[in-house]
């Protein structure tokens, strides 16, 4: 069975890498994380520091070593940090599925990066953690996002109602899902 033991490989796409998200690009992080367009999608507070990035980031770290989460920061072509995404949470024994997230900096919207660096997340978690399932939950508005993983293959399953809990209230989330024997 799979045992992440905190370390988010590196993995190498043809334009861009995923690597191991680190305080040294909480700076770069916290741009984008922060930035309007976004946050609005984040389903969390927007990043008010360099310094709650950090603690972000620490605190993805963490999950990792508790083989809870698994986050790359996504290192673009002139080798700056655009993005993170990876696996906000995974179950092995008795499911094999897990659930994926990214953001990208608005700069890098529409170049196919994030098909790119969620490809490398989708065939990491097929080919190397064993997974059966990997979910995509989106906000109904976001259709960029749906989009984008209907582009890799997911399939929409329907819509969970009142499914998060946000400052504005209760929101709905479309639920999107690759199985293994679909993906290429």
């Amino acid at each position: 069975m799979y045992i992440c033991n905190g370390v988010a490989p590196t993995l190498i796409g043809k334009r861009l890498k995923l690597c191991a998200m680190t305080t040294e690009h909480a700076s770069s992080l916290f741009q984008v994380w922060s930035h309007p367009e976004v946050s609005l999608w984040l389903g969390a507070p927007a990043l008010s520091s360099i310094d709650e990035t950090k603690q972000l980031i620490a605190l993805l770290s963490q999950m990792a070593q508790e083989e809870e989460s698994l986050r790359w920061s996504i290192i673009g072509p002139g080798e700056e940090v655009i993005g993170s995404c990876g696996y906000n949470h995974w179950q092995l024994q008795g499911a094999y599925r897990g659930e994926i997230g990214c953001d990208l900096s608005p700069a890098f919207w529409g170049l196919g990066y994030m098909k790119e660096a969620l490809g490398l997340v989708l065939d990491y978690g097929f080919n190397i953690m064993g997974l059966n399932r990997i979910e995509a939950l989106c906000h109904p508005e976001n259709i960029r996002a749906e989009r984008l993983v209907n582009a890799l293959g997911f399939q929409k399953e329907g819509v969970l109602r009142q499914y998060r809990q946000t400052t504005s209230g209760f929101q709905d989330i479309t639920l999107l899902a690759l199985l293994s024997g679909d993906w290429r």
